[in-house]
This record gives C-alpha cells, sequence and structure tokens, in this order.
C-alpha cells in the first residue's frame, strides 16, 4: 500500500526539503517522485541512476554520480575545452574549464594529496584530480550546487542511503534534449568519451602535436585514458606545468 503525507505534515516537510534539501522525512514514493522530477528538470535518463542518497549532518541529500555529469555535459552541450595542471606541495591540482554554446564559461579544480605516492598509487591519484575538476566544472556551469561521487569518501561523516532502484519502482522517462527537444537514444558513455577526444584531437591538431587515431574498436576506458594523455601533450605545448606519473 502506497504510504503518503497528509496535507497537514507534508507542507513542512516539503518545505523542508526546499530549503534545506533534506530529503529524510520524506517517504520512499516521495523520494521516488522527487528523484524522478530532478532528474526531468535536468533531461537525464534515471534508469542510469545518475544520482544517489547520501545521509550527511542529519540531513539526507541527493549527490551526483558519473553518469549524471557525464549525461549533463552530452545534453546541455557542455564542453570541456581546458584543463591545466600543478604541483602545490603535496597536493596535485587539476583546474578544468568548461564552455557552452552561448559562450558561457566556468572553471573549477580538483586537488588530491600525492605525498608517498608512486606508481600505480600515483597515477590513479592523478587521473581522480582530473576527473574531480572535470565533474565539479561539469555540476558548476550546469548550476548545480551539489556534491560530486568523487567527492563523498573525503568528507567526514558521510554515508551512502541505500534506495530501491528505478527498475523496480518507476516507469521509463526518455532522455530528452534540452536544446531541440528530441528524445534522444539511450546513454551510452562511449559517446560523451569519444566527444572529450574529438575536443582533445582537434586542439591537438591545431598545435601541431602528433597523436595516432582512435581504432573503431576503441573501450570507454581506453578512450579516456588516450585523452588523458593527449590533454598533458597539450599542457605541455601551452607550457603549463604537468606532473609525471
Amino acid at each position: 500500500m502506497t504510504t503518503t503525507l497528509a496535507p497537514a505534515q507534508a507542507a513542512p516537510t516539503i518545505e523542508r526539503v526546499l530549503i534545506e534539501g533534506d530529503l529524510s522525512r520524506l517517504t520512499p514514493d516521495q523520494k521516488l517522485a522527487y528523484y524522478l522530477k530532478v532528474c526531468e528538470s535536468l533531461a537525464l535518463n534515471p534508469y542510469t541512476k545518475p544520482f544517489d542518497y547520501l545521509r550527511l549532518n542529519g540531513r539526507e541529500i541527493l549527490y551526483a554520480r558519473k553518469d549524471a555529469t557525464d549525461q549533463l555535459r552530452k545534453t546541455q552541450h557542455v564542453s570541456i575545452v581546458g584543463l591545466t595542471r600543478e604541483r602545490l606541495d603535496d597536493l596535485y591540482v587539476v583546474t578544468a574549464t568548461a564552455r557552452t554554446p552561448d559562450g558561457r564559461s566556468d572553471s573549477a579544480i580538483g586537488a588530491v594529496m600525492i605525498k608517498g605516492l608512486g606508481g600505480e598509487a600515483l597515477a590513479n591519484a592523478l587521473m581522480k584530480a582530473e576527473t574531480k575538476a572535470k565533474r565539479r566544472v561539469t555540476l558548476s556551469i550546469c548550476g548545480l550546487g551539489m556534491t560530486d561521487d568523487s567527492e563523498v569518501e573525503s568528507i567526514p561523516g558521510a554515508q551512502r542511503v541505500d534506495f530501491p532502484t528505478l527498475e523496480e519502482l518507476a516507469e521509463d522517462a526518455p532522455l530528452v534534449d534540452r536544446t531541440t527537444g528530441e528524445v534522444l537514444e539511450p546513454f551510452d558513455p562511449r559517446d560523451v568519451a569519444l566527444e572529450e577526444w574529438i575536443i582533445a584531437s582537434d586542439e591537438a591538431r591545431r598545435l601541431g602535436i602528433p597523436h595516432k587515431d582512435l581504432p573503431n574498436n576503441a573501450k570507454v576506458e581506453q578512450i579516456e585514458r588516450w585523452t588523458t594523455a593527449l590533454h598533458a601533450k597539450i599542457a605541455e605545448a601551452h607550457g603549463e606545468p604537468v606532473v609525471a606519473a
């Protein structure tokens, strides 16, 4: 049986959600409705689970997962047009710059501790900093002041909250291009990876940086790795500091 709040209870509860962003007092049905409404407003496919729930300082909030920022870059045509890297004492800092078709731009940083790291651990830390920067600038330029999945583990006291999957609770919701209104095909992370590779490849070609073409069967992880390596060459060409792994 569906559980709902009585009208007298619903008003202050929804007010608390809107003002404080606290979802803890909502019923599962209300949480689902809120979740779907957020996805609809951002043209995100809820079946890919772009958001998840986090308990922090006595509140439950939504935080953005990788699928959210990947889809946002695709549906809102956000391009990552620049990545700069620098080492500040024990910190490795990546600054990502994003741009939208209407000319708006924004930047955000991703920073990780690299003291004492080497080999694969260092390589993973460098990639994590880049991931943080890309996701944070995507959320920022899209007007979303929410926590990103890559930041959760570094927040003291933060706890992920289990919630039923949309396959169990919701009807399908199409992914719609907010610019054209066109219903898009199911989200494919490879499309986003390819788009970022094309942007980096075009910039490398403009700077005269030699690089190989992608093989047709390249996997998402390979495309992302080669894009990261190409961004490093671009940064070097611009005279930007790059930390060697």
